[in-house]
């Protein structure tokens, strides 16, 4: 049976009407199109580059069902409500329903009546299930997370190689794989795994220009976090630790200092964590302590901020982790705090690792992540460079190198003095110890040792010990000393060192300005140009409206649509349909109320 074409003009009036959207973002058309047209797709799209419009909009032209799989129940829910919200029948099937739940959604398929349905690929793989699709018009298989099907990416699940059976069972009808994160590589793998037929393949820019990074030398990582935070003041963030005491401690700080905060581990009861992810989802809590763990099953749009206070695993958890900051397009800052100590305790995990080939990778991983954050390049370059992108700006204006936030400075004196000092104590002791003696430490140790007798003792008191680290840091980096394996690691000399000491060779260090410069990229600055009042009185209104309806707030409306609403602050319906994100769904369940609020706003500032 051959399906009817569908038209240009039914594509664009879907666009508008159901997701409030007049033109698409780069290469969603181009994807669209190829489903409709009955086509195999791969694409590679960044978070917040709009991949669920990609299989809704064609779920809703083409006659039948979608069946989209999906790797995490908490992400399900959050994208069924998203499209339920803009009018769409979508539902889920997973073992956190009642069987009078899945009952009900069992009902709504054999009645047509759905539009998308998302499902685990656990739940694909069951015979019972597959025999079920059997009986049921489906239109189109799409699957999310695509790179959990490669070993090469960065979050393996061996239950999505059974997916490369979709195309046995669907022989006529259109696969659809979508990821935010792949090198190419595992683009390659996948393509492999699932025997797409002569798939229209997408590879957007990496590139997320809304998103600012900066990477700071890790100091006071307590009291960094605090001032990030503080500096983000009601606005949704994320911030990972590696374990789990370091998420529950982190948290019980924030809190002590009266944040909003929550921790998100493996280890919380399934009620528990649950629960701490829905309040954060809810606008309830402002930040989320977690470990990795923690965020593919969150699609909240609204997150302005992501904080690693810990060195991530991976270029590709890095990117994966960091995007889910602004996924709604509007200016978010990603930091990552970084010194060279954290270096030796994910040496530790790793070195623990059974497997050589294993092993090899993860220790390759972590070069590149120690590249990423020591080096003095362009941030965005060294990001899209890793996934095989050329960043084609000189400067990217939006990061703490582009920013001109940091100065290169010359140090050989001062790193002069610190090899001194290991000279002088044989070699014997640890960073901090060394520290102590340059700057003059009156410390009983010192004192026992005979170490303030030093020629170096005291001379570098010019400099707090925070700069004293940092260069110690700088060192380590550049190789001209390295620390020693063990419990209590000690500094020695490399061939470098000698030359420095001689004065044959200079070093230099890449410093915070005193005086930074505020990190604001062109789209952090435009925020200026809407009424932060009216807008603060929306979210207000979003979050009462969503919690009537048991739904997150950006659900509801995105924070972009917000600003671009206060913005333009439209008086009637029709003004309301020109802003972005409205549909005539959305227009209809909440055009009353936001515009009511608009009214009595505009009406009090004459």
């Amino acid at each position: 049976m051959t399906t009817p074409t569908v038209t240009e003009a039914a594509i664009f009036a879907t666009l508008r009407k159901v997701f409030g959207f007049h033109e698409f973002r780069p290469n969603q058309e181009q994807v669209v199109r190829a489903i409709l047209d009955r086509r195999d797709v791969f694409a590679v799209m960044p978070t917040g580059g709009g991949k669920s419009l990609c299989y809704q909009l064609p779920a809703l032209l083409l006659p039948g069902i979608c069946m989209v799989i999906s790797p995490l129940i908490a992400l399900m829910k959050d994208q069924v409500d998203g499209a339920r919200a803009n009018g769409i029948r979508a539902a889920f099937l997973n073992s956190s329903q009642s069987p009078e739940e899945r009952d009900q959604v069992m009902r709504d398929l054999y009645a047509h009546q759905l539009d998308l349905l998302y499902v685990a690929p656990e739940r694909f793989s069951l015979d019972h299930f597959r025999q079920m699709l059997a009986r049921l018009p489906i239109s189109m298989a799409v699957i999310d997370e695509a790179h959990c099907v490669s070993e090469w990416g960065h979050d393996f699940r061996p239950d999505y190689l059974s997916l490369s059976a979709l195309v046995t069972i669907f022989p006529h009808l259109p696969v659809a794989a979508f990821t935010a994160t792949a090198t190419n590589r595992v683009q390659q793998d996948i393509l492999d795994k699932l025997a797409l037929r002569n798939p229209l393949v997408v590879r957007a820019s990496f590139d997320r220009p809304n998103l600012l990074y900066d990477v700071r030398f890790k100091d006071s990582v307590e009291a960094q976090i605090v001032a990030l935070v503080r500096s983000n003041p009601g606005k949704a963030g994320i911030v990972y630790r590696t374990s789990r005491k370091s998420v529950n401690d982190t948290a019980a700080m924030l809190q002590s200092k009266g944040f909003r905060a929550l921790p998100y581990h493996a280890g919380l009861s399934d009620g528990d964590r649950s629960g701490n992810q829905e309040a954060f989802i809810r606008d309830e809590a402002d930040v989320i302590v977690a470990t990795i763990a923690f965020g593919m099953g969150i699609d909240k749009s609204n997150i302005r901020y992501v904080v690693h206070a810990d060195l991530p695993k991976s270029i590709e958890n890095y990117y994966q982790e960091t995007g889910r900051a602004g996924r709604d397009g509007e200016p978010a800052q990603c930091t990552l705090l970084f010194a060279q100590g954290d270096i030796p305790k994910v040496r530790f995990f790793i070195d623990a690792m059974v497997d050589e080939v294993e092993r090899a990778k993860a220790l390759g991983a972590l070069s590149k992540v120690i590249a990423f954050a020591a080096n003095s390049v362009c941030r965005r370059r060294t990001l899209l460079d890793y996934f095989g992108e050329i960043y084609p700006h000189a400067n990217c204006n939006s990061c703490d190198i582009c920013l001109g936030s940091r100065e290169v400075v010359d140090c050989t004196r001062e790193a002069q003095m610190l090899l001194s000092a290991m000279v002088r104590t044989e070699e014997r002791f640890g960073a901090t110890h060394i520290v102590d003696i340059v700057t003059g430490s009156v410390s009983k140790k010192i004192r026992d040792l005979g170490h303030d007798r030093l020629k170096t003792y005291g001379v570098g008191r010019e400099h707090d010990k925070r700069y004293w680290r940092q260069l110690l840091d700088e060192l380590l980096a550049q190789r001209v000393v390295e620390r020693s394996e063990g419990l209590y690691p000690t500094l020695c000399l490399l061939p470098k060192a000698v030359l420095l000491l001689r004065g044959e060779e200079r070093i230099e260090m890449v410093r915070l300005l005193e005086k930074q410069k505020a990190l604001a990229t062109p789209a952090v600055r435009a925020e200026l140009a809407f009424s932060q009042e009216l807008f603060e009185l929306m979210r207000t209104l979003r979050k009462q409206i969503a919690d009537e309806q048991g739904i997150p707030p950006y659900v509801v409306f995105s924070d972009r649509t917000l600003r671009d609403m206060a913005r333009l602050s439209p008086r009637d319906a029709e003004g309301m349909l020109l802003v972005s994100g409205v549909g005539e769904v959305k227009l209809e369940r909440y055009g009353r109320q936001f515009l009511g609020l608009i009214d009595r706003f505009c009406s009090d500032a004459r």
